[in-house]
């Protein structure tokens, strides 16, 4: 999620982020803090799901050599966004600026406002792979195969109170990832309030999480709904999913605050009971279905 973790993120190279709620990023922790690295994901639906996600990084943090390895630059998140060092994943690298998904062999759903314009899209990379697969390993590098580039914007629309997505044709066909699955029956029956959901994605602009048995708080605002995923900064463009059928459901957009200012100096989340403050703004996929590729 989400506009306002860039500005966090100047602000910490600026300022020593010294932010105000106006310029800190947006998300939330709704009751339990359900997110997990890959390495602890057991439900073999969560690690096929995850392998099709994808972080934003741009070309400038990405150094590729004659090895076939491409090199990450990122600092910790503590460093970046100083947080408490007892803060979950305070040690872990951030280099995403934002999340998306593979819905085609060669196009990527993502956040309206994580790509703006054509000179956006040709200056970031979509990055497969960008997690801890094993406990302690943090990535510092990928495969070059994991790597792609932006062709074209598709198409693109950024509401601030409804849909916010867009659709990016990358520069090569992903062969050795399966495309996820939309919920295109959202076009004839709307996701209900309830609606058990999962999101996965980069909090933060941290490697791969994985955040499940979450639910639909309102399903009822035009153009998108409300759920109480533990989002932040860098999961703007997550795929949400259905639990049950493992569907794209909707894009994480917007939501809370995500970070309170300790007396120990330093910041950690904000937590909030699962039905309490505002909510997390997930565009609904009926928003995006229309505009799709008539060859997807």
């Amino acid at each position: 999620m989400k506009a306002a973790f860039l500005t966090a993120v100047l602000a910490v190279s600026l300022n020593g982020f010294t932010a105000s709620a106006n310029n800190a990023s947006d998300g939330v922790i709704y009751g339990t803090d359900n997110r997990v690295d890959l390495y602890q994901v057991t439900n073999p639906m969560y690690a096929t799901l995850a392998a099709s996600t994808v972080a934003l990084i741009k070309t400038d943090s990405i150094q590729q050599d004659s090895s076939g390895v491409v090199a990450i630059k990122a600092s910790s998140f503590q460093s970046l966004m100083q947080v408490c060092s007892k803060e979950p994943f305070a040690d872990q690298p951030s280099g995403a600026f934002c999340s998306g998904s593979l819905i085609g062999k060669h196009l990527m759903l993502t956040a309206g406002h994580c790509i703006t314009s054509q000179d956006e899209c040709s200056s970031t990379k979509f990055v497969f792979g960008y997690a801890v697969t094993k406990k302690g390993q943090y990535p510092n590098s990928v495969p070059e195969k994991n790597v792609v580039g932006c062709k074209s914007i598709v198409y693109r629309q950024q509401v601030d109170d409804g849909a916010d997505f867009a659709i990016i044709q990358l520069d090569r066909d992903v062969t050795d990832r399966t495309p996820l699955t939309l919920a295109k029956g959202r076009m004839q029956n709307e996701i209900t309030d309830g609606t058990q959901i999962m999101m996965i994605g980069h909090p933060s602009g941290l490697p791969t999480k994985v955040d499940p048995d979450k639910k639909v708080r309102s399903a009822a605002p035009n153009g998108f709904f409300t759920a109480n995923t533990d989002s932040y900064g860098g999961n703007s463009g997550s795929a949400i999913f259905n639990q049950k059928t493992g569907e794209v459901e909707g894009v994480l957009v917007r939501g809370e605050q995500d970070f309170e200012y300790s007396d120990a100096g330093c910041y950690l989340s904000k937590v909030c009971p699962d039905d309490g403050c505002r909510g997390e703004d997930i565009t609904k996929i009926s928003s995006v279905i229309p505009h799709l590729p008539s060859v997807l």
